[in-house]
């Protein structure tokens, strides 16, 4: 086919794509790398031994809900992403409103407590270790979902591997959840969010190198 005739059956809008292709592939992403989130869950950390009781106590949802709304924003920005054109509109918003949430509650409940408490509020028992751990349960799920965008065509790649970062922080903060001891909203609002914002960070750096055409 000569590139004039490509050029105008392009332009006769002729050409079918699947609407929901791109999520499509970034949602097999998410199923493809969260089985192995769980494996290193499993095998290097284990779940918390109160896992039971904790699902009782109002600050576990709230540790594991935010995370959560973070993904589900971010899994709305990738799919816009991954296609030339499409706005991505309030997903953004959707994103940071969850961190603006517990940055709020961490402030209430830093100004609440005695100052003695101030400071073991923050760094809990496990600061040390948090966001690295973050991470590396996000891996699988931004490795999976850096492939399922090379396959489409994101026309601003650091954007798309910042959201990339960010559904993958999401998920790696929630399934970390699952095992970590920490409730305080102080602790979360510092170290769960920059266990997030790693990956953000990486995918905006790595977005131009591995998802340029």
């Amino acid at each position: 086919m000569k590139t004039d005739d490509l050029v105008a059956m392009l332009a006769t809008g002729n050409v079918a794509v699947r609407r929901r292709g791109a999520g499509g592939r970034i949602g097999l992403a998410v199923l493809a790398g969260l089985p192995l989130s769980f494996v290193i869950l499993f095998v290097e950390y284990g779940l918390r031994r109160d896992l039971m009781q904790a699902m009782f106590w109002p600050m576990f949802w709230v540790k594991v809900l935010f995370p959560l709304c973070i993904a589900a924003a971010a899994f709305v920005m990738v799919q816009r992403l991954a296609r030339p054109g499409v706005a991505v509109r309030r997903s953004w918003f959707g994103a940071v409103l969850p961190v603006l949430a517990i940055w709020v509650l961490a402030a209430i409940v830093w100004f609440s407590v005695p100052i003695e408490e101030r400071m073991p509020s923050l760094m809990g028992q496990s600061w040390r270790i948090c966001a690295l751990s973050i991470s590396l349960m996000a891996l699988p799920v931004f490795a999976a979902t850096m492939v399922a965008l090379k396959g489409l065509a994101p026309t601003r790649p650091a954007l798309a591997g910042a959201a990339a970062g960010a559904l993958a922080g999401g998920v790696g903060a929630a399934v970390y959840a699952l095992h970590c001891m920490e409730l305080t909203a102080p602790f979360l609002a510092v170290w769960y969010v920059s266990g997030i914002a790693a990956p953000v960070l990486i995918g905006a750096v790595l977005g131009p190198r591995l998802l340029r055409w």
